[in-house]
């Protein structure tokens, strides 16, 4: 065969023939299961604007998304970054972007990696497929971006981009992570949106409108308890209680936790989802080389690529920021198919159901039932535990010392693979806050509850700022206690009644 290109420079005509050739080894070699794929041809500038709001194609407004454009195009055009190495969407048709400065290379990388590695991962993998409707993303938005434009109109820009400013600040505490959300549908949001603002106003009015009679201790009414249980969503919880809120302002509040809730997967799956578009270029790519599909040039200039994202900087380095997700991914996926082909007589002690088994089953099979957390607690290796050199450090803020816990023997590898896991546990690394009480009987304050994570103590400033918006959202007093394991309150914040700002209409 004779290759598809010699040169860098790419055409509309050239893609399309990579394109071809990718899917060929991807789909019908490899049998990867992906959405109908859609590449956009855009600008730096274009690309710059998909950073700046958050990759979707289209988006509502919100200062924060022209404050990032800004401050990517300073750092871009100063030669302090470059631009992303691909943007993707969690869409059917999937839409993958294709920077026009890029050379045919890089086209074609980006094409291997996003459009047949990400998309496969949106497709297969279950949280993905639990917690996210591909095809209605897109159409969603547009009623969104529709709905608030039609706000800024009514109410005015300031008013929709402060309730906005609140919403935003609270994203991370907007999703279910235990029960599966609705699907989103623009056809379906817009049919229900009057006969939802009736009803929510309705509800809110019914629970606001007297005060429930107290009790005088004889026994005959038990206490009463609004909401009976903790809240994990916050924002639902606001959008479904607050008094002072508008129907216009709730379905706001809904928009922004349901987009919240369509990233929710990603945020869990960083090192899995990115270690499998990695793990697939680099197979699909040399797959084209192996058929002389490509030349010497080509392959120089994607590896020399591909080498820069999956290197991981050592600890000393200045530019160390933790664990390359692409590194460790990538690692963990060449090292299962390592497994399955050539197992050594540890790997078949660690790992007895896929040593020598196909190596494409035992992909899937990770690929689809795991997220990052469970993923590196089932797959991670005594090998990579050593090619990455790590161990475990036992920091306990009761002890002066530090003190080495898990080195490079059977049971420092489980025990640094268990830690490692942990890290990637949501649970975590964000701060665990529900709702835990209304005084529905008084001032009509709300408790917000905080669980302590290994003792870990809240950051005044970052606590305080959220209950400034939570008191902005509920219109009367916020206040947030930090609990031990024992349920003993550590820390307090409050926040005084913010009601006024939210008479918007």
């Amino acid at each position: 065969m004779t290759p598809i290109s010699t040169g860098s420079e790419w055409t509309f005509e050239l893609i399309d023939e990579y394109e071809r050739a990718i899917r060929e080894i991807a789909v019908d070699e490899f049998k990867l299961d992906v959405y109908p794929i859609q590449l956009e041809v855009i600008s730096a500038e274009q690309m710059m604007d998909a950073y700046s709001s958050v990759g979707m194609p289209v988006n509502y407004h919100h200062w924060s998304f022209g404050k990032h454009f800004v401050a990517t195009e300073k750092s871009y055009k100063r030669g302090h970054m470059g631009l992303a190495y691909e943007i993707v969407i969690n869409s059917n048709p999937c839409i993958a972007y294709l920077m026009e400065e890029n050379s045919m290379t890089m086209q074609a990388l980006v094409t291997a990696h996003a459009a047949y590695g990400h998309n496969s991962f949106f497709k297969g993998n279950y949280l993905f497929k639990a917690w996210t409707d591909a095809s209605a993303i897109i159409d969603y938005l547009v009623f969104a971006k529709k709905y608030l434009s039609q706000c800024e109109e009514r109410y005015g820009i300031d008013a929709v981009e402060e309730l906005l400013d609140s919403c935003h600040a609270l994203m991370n505490y907007g999703v279910d992570r235990y029960k599966r959300p609705q699907k989103l549908s623009m056809a379906k949001e817009q049919a229900r949106q009057s006969e939802r603002e009736h009803y929510l106003q309705q509800q809110v009015n019914d629970l606001w409108r007297t005060i429930p009679k107290r009790d005088k201790g004889d026994g005959g009414q038990a206490a009463l308890r609004f909401p009976p249980e903790p809240q994990e969503n916050l924002l639902y919880f606001i959008e479904k209680s607050a008094p002072f809120l508008e129907p216009w302002q709730r379905e706001v509040v809904r928009i922004v936790r349901k987009v919240a809730q369509y990233f929710y997967p990603q945020r869990q799956t960083q090192v899995m989802n990115e270690g499998w578009a990695t793990f697939w270029h680099y197979t699909i790519l040399n797959r084209l080389y192996e058929k002389k599909l490509v030349t010497d040039g080509f392959m120089m200039e994607f590896l020399q690529s591909h080498t820069n994202v999956v290197y991981q900087p050592p600890v000393n380095a200045q530019w160390y920021r933790g664990i390359n997700p692409y590194a460790l991914g990538f690692s963990m996926y060449q090292d299962i198919r390592r497994v399955c082909e050539e197992p050594t007589d540890e790997d078949r002690a660690w790992f007895p159901d896929i040593a020598g088994t196909p190596w494409r089953d035992a992909l899937e099979f990770a690929m689809r039932n795991f997220k990052d957390e469970s993923f590196i607690s089932q797959y991670l290796s005594p090998k990579l535990i050593r090619d990455f050199r790590f161990f475990a450090i036992r920091d306990d803020d009761q002890d002066d010392k530090l003190e080495v816990e898990a080195i490079h023997d059977e049971e420092g590898y489980r025990e640094i693979r268990q830690l490692l896991a942990e890290q990637y546990n949501l649970g975590s690394r964000e701060p665990n806050i529900q709702v835990w009480s209304v005084n529905v009987r008084g001032d009509r304050s709300l408790t917000l509850r905080h669980s302590m994570h290994n003792r870990r103590p809240l950051e005044p400033e970052s606590a305080e700022e959220v209950l400034r918006h939570v008191a902005r959202l509920w219109g009367f007093d916020v206040r947030l206690e930090s609990v031990d394991d024992q349920g003993h309150v550590r820390q307090t914040f409050s926040c005084a009644a913010g009601h006024r700002e939210l008479q918007l209409s």
